[in-house]
């Protein structure tokens, strides 16, 4: 296999040409039938930009994304209340301006003059419906606790409450009015999250299916429509002249290209197809980071966000928690980090990032590379399990398909093997096949990255508030875990709080549901001629802000 690696990425190559002219990629600029759409009443030349993601957004139905992906093209397509700019402050969008209660409980949101795709106006209660619809238990929404500030909301998606009850309510078309149930600092950054983004109820109700395709059933109130999808293949935006600020938006086509390989991201960026490599997108080529750092080009800021391995413990072996201990324990992240992911992240030894205020500092959990405590705890948990020899554990390391997931796999199991002397298989999918599985328990060990939702601890340990939580998968949850983030959330002493959050995260790295790998680092590189084209604290990129100088 390996005399037919250059013959296999010649021929993937030579496809993805094809699908470069389809998409209108590395063709004339200044006349393009894709961006006539989106460019219909203006006379300025039309601007396109090309990016590429890892994969199919698994769902584009705000109340029903949970990845990247897909938040990648919700958050240029559909448009919140506020906006959260590159700085992380929330901006005006739908609500043109908002008024905060003393208490700090209700927030009564102005909307501005905005329509919808379709010419219907954007009113309050498109914002009521989208976010009750989330929380209706019926509707599988992995994302509904991300409304559990808002008062009722957790009663009535938990199955105890009224809809009644939900302190969200459109007083009339432009009020809209929400009751919280203790302060929350970060609400207003909330209600930029794409979870939080509005829904035409006429078009939703007339089609329940109305998400499933590009098309005249896909109404959206953002800078750009969804004018294309080739399913598993590419999508393409065009400008939305009927946004309340189109004129401020200059680039007029986005081309997104599907291309599973950092590798070939990778060459179409050098060849020019390509515009702009970096997450929300497809993420670096682990063997082009160096060649990128030598010309200068890559970019790498430290991001809220990090890359860890789930564990499944309702898996025999996995249930374990000195068998997570050592597995934890025994991965030289530094080692990792400097031969492997190249991109100057930082070992992780707790759950929440160094670049969450408050969590700056080593919390001391455990340290990098500790392989007699990783050893003392792999010979308990044999113990416990009745095995006596380290070579009749076997796992499986899963992971979604990708060279740089991949690579780390490789590594880690070469780590665990060496140092434990435990036998590990590698297990790949496609992305959606990958999160059906670790929705369905069907996996031992599985990786995921998780991005700050907000900029605060919480977003990082709410998810394993309980087993049933949409975003946990790993069926671990702990009594006293969760008191302590309830304790949290009602707690208005900021100083109370983060005590409470980092006993919290002390339960978990005594328990090991996860094991930290590394704190992201943003990695890109962009082409000289575009401005503004990076990511906003939580990994968003608003396209709408970006500038192609001619």
């Amino acid at each position: 296999m390996i005399k037919n690696k250059k013959f296999l990425l010649l021929t993937v190559l030579a496809v993805f040409s094809l699908v470069l002219a389809a998409c209108g990629f590395g063709g004339d600029k200044s006349d393009n039938s894709s961006s006539s759409d989106g460019n219909k009443d203006s006379g300025s030349k039309a601007k396109e930009l090309n990016v590429a993601i890892a994969s199919e957004p698994p769902s584009l139905h705000p109340g029903l994304a949970s990845d990247t992906d897909s938040s990648a093209i919700l958050t240029n397509i559909f448009e919140g209340l506020v906006v959260v700019d590159q700085e992380g402050t929330p901006t005006p969008g739908m609500a043109e301006k908002w008024e905060i209660s003393d208490d700090k409980k209700t927030y009564t949101f102005k909307l501005r003059d905005a329509k919808w795709s379709n010419g219907d106006p954007v009113v309050a209660g498109d914002f009521e419906y989208a976010w009750k619809w989330a929380l209706n238990p019926e509707n599988l929404s992995q994302y509904a606790s991300i409304f559990y500030p808002i008062k009722g909301a957790q009663a009535y998606n938990e199955g105890g409450g009224s809809v009644d009850a939900i302190g969200i309510k459109a007083e009339d078309d432009k009020t809209l009015v929400v009751t919280l149930e203790n302060p929350t600092p970060y609400f207003l950054e909330l209600t930029g999250f794409k979870t939080y983004l509005p829904i035409n109820p006429k078009v939703a109700e007339a089609n329940e299916d109305w998400y499933a395709d590009a098309g005249e059933n896909y109404v959206t109130n953002g800078p750009y429509k969804l004018s294309d999808w080739k399913h598993s293949d590419s999508i393409v935006l065009t400008k939305n002249e009927d946004y309340w600020n189109a004129s401020n938006v200059d680039v007029t086509t986005v081309n997104v290209a599907m291309i599973e390989k950092e590798s070939v991201v990778a060459t179409n960026f050098k060849s020019g197809s390509l515009d702009y490599i970096g997450k929300p997108f497809q993420t670096v080529d682990l063997n082009a980071i160096d060649e990128f750092k030598k010309d200068g080009s890559l970019k790498i800021k430290d991001e809220a966000s990090v890359y860890w391995y789930k564990f499944n413990t309702k898996d025999k072996i996995m249930s374990n928690v000195n068998i997570r201990k050592a597995l934890t324990l025994a991965i030289d992240r530094q080692t990792l980090i400097d031969n492997v992911t190249k991109g100057e992240q930082k070992p992780a030894l707790g759950m929440v990032p160094l670049s969450v205020p408050g969590f700056e500092e080593d919390r001391g959990y455990y340290k990098d590379n500790d392989v007699d405590e990783a050893k003392a705890a792999l010979e308990a948990g044999m113990k416990e399990l009745g095995i006596k020899d380290p070579k009749d554990i076997k796992v499986n390391i899963s992971f979604n398909t990708s060279e740089g997931h991949a690579a780390i796999a490789q590594y880690i199991q070469e780590e665990w093997s060496k140092k434990l002397g435990i036998t590990s298989q590698l297990d790949n999918s496609e992305w959606q096949v990958y999160l059906e599985k670790l929705k369905t328990g069907d996996y031992q060990i599985g990786r995921m990255g998780w991005v700050a939702d907000y900029i605060d601890a919480y977003t990082f340990l709410e998810m394993y508030d309980t087993a049933k939580n949409g975003n946990n998968q790993t069926g671990w949850e702990n009594a006293q875990y969760k008191d302590l983030l309830t304790k949290a959330v009602a707690e208005v002493d900021e100083a109370k709080r983060l005590d409470y959050l980092k006993q919290a995260e002390a339960i978990a790295m005594t328990e090991f549901p996860v094991a930290p790998i590394y704190y992201y680092t943003h990695l890109s590189v962009v082409k000289e001629n575009i401005e503004n084209l990076d990511t906003n604290p939580t990994g968003d990129i608003h396209f709408k802000d970006v500038k192609i100088k001619e």
